[in-house]
């Protein structure tokens, strides 16, 4: 569900009843998350914030060193390549909108290059180490068979937390051996599950457990796959938590539901899975997005090499 951003108060200047036009178009019209928006609102709070401050209220009046100058102060306070480059990319939406719905007929930001981010290659568990956490000691209770069954999901089918938080139970195929998931952008996608995922599943479902957390719900039961102590949805933070606890369990510190997709990724590329199949998968847009887990076993390959080689390190 998708919120639009609160009308303006009376007073406030041009460009942040602009901003919010424009946020409501991001909602309403593109579709983007919630989280998405709220994202771009923050960044372009700072933006008119620093124009505002310069005693520019319009976007006919904001000139491309303005621009310029926003990016040089974020990177004079140390945000990061990837922060300046999201909230560039915020402020060239804004004024190609403007553009585009004849508020102006200037885009002072239009021949502004985002600055290059640097590609980190995401982190990944081994194999041996998600074994161990999956194969662990659960504790015999409803909320311990969730727990099983989430960390099983996140691993065996590579479901962004979101994802998994927003499962219903008629988006369980399992006889059939998918998930219909709702993805970014509300993609909505299937995605195939199988083997031990879908034994803690049934388990969690049929055994009880999610029965049992929905006794606990004071009105109406959650249509919600997974369940917190409530009978309510489970929460992304929750999830968050419940990794990092069973991670910890197993020697895994800062355990992150990403990192059990980005192993999920590695993995399975590392088993001989198709890039394009991987791609359909994980609900990636951009082929290109997907092909940092080549690179990923590309590196496993490299260290493989440098251990096991008796010259490779001899100069």
């Amino acid at each position: 569900m998708y919120s639009v951003p609160a009308a303006p108060l009376l007073g406030t200047s041009m460009l942040e009843r602009q901003r919010d036009e424009y946020l409501s178009h991001l909602a309403l019209e593109r579709g983007l998350s919630v989280h998405t928006v709220a994202a771009y609102r923050r960044d372009l709070d700072s933006y008119i914030a620093f124009l505002l401050d310069r005693g520019i209220e319009q976007a006919d009046d904001v000139a491309r060193r303005d621009i310029e100058d926003f990016a040089a102060a974020k990177r004079r306070a140390n945000y990061a390549v990837s922060s300046v480059s999201r909230a560039l990319s915020a402020a060239k939406g804004l004024h190609r909108f403007l553009v585009r719905e004849g508020a102006t007929d200037k885009e002072p930001a239009a021949a502004i290059k985002l600055p290059g981010k640097r590609r980190v290659l995401p982190d990944f568990i081994s194999i041996d180490q998600a074994i161990a956490l999956l194969d662990q000691r659960f504790p015999e209770t409803p909320a311990g068979e969730r727990d099983h069954a989430m960390l099983e999901v996140l691993y065996g089918c590579g479901l962004r937390v979101s994802e998994l938080t927003g499962l219903d139970e008629r988006d369980l195929f399992l006889e059939e051996g998918f998930l219909r998931v709702m993805g970014k952008g509300s993609k909505e996608r299937l995605v195939p599950v199988a083997g031990s995922a879908v034994a803690t599943l049934k388990s969690y479902i049929s055994g009880g457990a999610r029965g049992s957390l929905a006794a606990h719900a004071r009105h109406q039961t959650s249509a919600a796959v997974f369940l917190n102590m409530r009978g309510k949805r489970i929460s992304r933070q929750s999830v968050h938590s419940m990794c990092e606890r069973y991670g910890r369990a197993v020697g895994i510190e800062g355990l992150h539901p990403h990192t059990l997709r980005h192993s999920f990724a590695t993995h399975v590329l590392a088993g001989g899975a198709d890039l394009r199949v991987l791609q359909e998968i994980l609900g990636h847009s951009d082929i290109s997005t997907t092909q940092i887990y080549t690179h990923v076993d590309r590196t496993q390959l490299t260290e493989v090499y440098l251990a096991a080689h008796p010259r490779a390190r001899r100069a």
